[in-house]
């Protein structure tokens, strides 16, 4: 998954939650093990890496061909 941003007028409605959630079922009944993400650690994407906490995910290193990078943060959610 990468960075989601909700329109301005959706903001504080629970619309990235809902989606978040809705990825993370559908990932869920797919089988799969863990759902990994990377985002910005610009102040910009703050809300979505709050967002992705309080879902569970936990920080972790690059993946796959992403490396280190200090304007991207990797994070894990196990199923």
């Amino acid at each position: 998954m990468k960075s989601m941003r909700t329109a301005a007028a959706a903001r504080g409605h629970g619309v990235a939650a809902a989606v978040l959630g809705r990825l993370i079922e559908l990932a869920r009944s797919r089988g799969y093990a863990k759902v990994l993400l990377e985002t910005g650690t610009d102040p910009y994407f703050a809300a979505a890496r709050r967002l992705y906490e309080r879902h569970g995910f936990v920080e972790r290193g690059p993946f796959g061909a992403y490396t280190v990078d200090p304007h991207s943060a990797y994070f894990e959610l196990g199923l």
